[in-house]
């Protein structure tokens, strides 16, 4: 309580701050965020059959290590039989294009198609690309039979002059996932770890509970092996998400998540398949809604639209990555008025943020959306940009004990 007050007595011109005078008590505050939560009551997440799509698209699921060695045994024991015939072998590989992708409204997300290519090891355009696939297969059986986890990274290092780049084993890793017919994480390869969770949760990880009130402010990093995270317990009302180390450090510092109950995650930027995988994770079990505090650019509403409607690279497995129901709380583009953001924190976008946010406009996912359409046509007609960290023009703890309160208190989201 002494280092709350301490918080408070750094901002000596607290009282001067825009809208301060607007919040109300905490309590009031709280029963609203109550009220928040007991609105977002369990529902049946739907699937492809659900929506009569099963047929004419693609979705993966997770499978346990032994179903995965079989289906790649019974690939390679395929792979030996046609070449031992005599007609070479090649392989049958969903496409990833962007044709192949489809936003299905009714699950707001993009899945993928059922279009596939041919990856013929006869043929001197895919020669390469499937000499790598075998590779790779052959590099997630070695690590099912030994059950072990290893990074993109150290795949790509076995074989450096073979795959050339990372991006083209990373690639290829997504192909394999899509030809057995399992989620990433159930081939035993992950992303090194990036995203960040503090406040108030404890779950298990790999069988040591983990207290993320007591992780500091640098918070706990999210496991890579999400498979080994169990136990879930919160108290929270809501996940509130951020886009940025900075404000995550900020909010984590002032203990924002003790004051109103909350679970503070960041992915530090654009989002990693651990922290989209994590963050499913705890909405799903613990049943909050999720809040999201990105940049006023249209680099952050696709941050926001990644974690809610997946990507396109990753649509195969849509349905394991989304998380449904994300609301944007800010910082949005009608907030640059409303609260008077000073012209000299602002940014010109530039062409290509213009051309992006064009871009945002025409995707089906916005569409669905007539506020984001609002807030996105805003932006591009005003040509203007905000960071999250121009709101410390008012103070640098403005974040935490005057905007998100009002904007909470307020229940001013889409």
């Amino acid at each position: 309580m002494a280092d709350k007050n301490k918080r408070r007595r750094a901002d000596a011109d607290s009282d001067n701050r825009p809208f301060k005078s607007k919040l109300k008590p905490d309590s009031v505050i709280l029963q609203t965020l109550k009220t928040l939560k007991s609105s977002a009551a369990a529902s049946k997440t739907l699937t492809l059959s659900d929506v009569g799509l099963s047929s004419t698209c693609r979705e993966v699921a997770d499978l346990p290590i032994d179903e995965v060695q079989s289906e790649i045994e019974s690939l390679a024991y395929r792979i030996a039989s046609s070449i031992l015939s005599g007609e070479g072998f090649s392989f049958s590989v969903p496409s990833r294009s962007a044709v192949n992708q489809l936003y299905v409204s009714e699950l707001d997300r993009i899945v993928l198609k059922d279009k596939s290519s041919v990856r013929n090891f006869g043929n001197v355009s895919t020669v390469r690309k499937a000499t790598i696939t075998l590779r790779i297969l052959q590099l997630v059986h070695q690590l099912c039979t030994s059950n072990i986890h290893v990074t993109k990274r150290d795949l790509f290092y076995t074989d450096v002059k073979l795959f050339q780049d990372q991006t083209q084993s990373d690639g290829v890793l997504d192909d394999i996932s899509c030809i057995v017919g399992c989620t990433r994480s159930s081939l035993n390869v992950v992303a090194a770890e990036k995203g960040v969770v503090v406040g108030r949760l404890m779950f298990s990880d790999n069988g040591d509970m983990i207290d993320c009130t007591k992780m500091g402010m640098g918070g706990k990093a999210i496991p890579p092996n999400i498979d080994r995270v169990g136990d879930m317990q919160s108290d929270a009302l809501y996940i509130l998400l951020v886009e940025k180390d900075a404000a995550f450090m900020r909010l984590s510092e002032d203990r924002f998540y003790n004051r109103f109950p909350c679970i503070i995650v960041t992915a530090k930027g654009q989002p990693d398949v651990a922290t989209r995988l994590f963050l499913r994770k705890m909405k799903m079990e613990l049943n909050l809604p999720v809040l999201a505090l990105v940049d006023s650019d249209p680099y952050g509403l696709k941050i926001l639209s990644v974690y809610g409607c997946g990507s396109k690279n990753m649509s195969y497995d849509s349905g394991n990555l989304t998380t449904p129901d994300i609301k944007w709380l800010g910082i949005r583009p009608s907030d640059l008025d409303k609260y008077k953001i000073p012209e000299q924190c602002r940014l010109p976008m530039t062409e290509q943020d213009i051309k992006t946010g064009k871009d945002l406009l025409e995707e089906d996912f916005v569409k669905k959306n007539p506020a984001w359409v609002e807030e996105l046509n805003l932006m591009v007609k005003t040509k203007q940009k905000a960071e999250i960290q121009a709101l410390s023009s008012f103070g640098f703890q403005y974040l935490s004990e005057v905007y998100l309160p009002l904007k909470l208190q307020e229940q001013d989201w889409l």
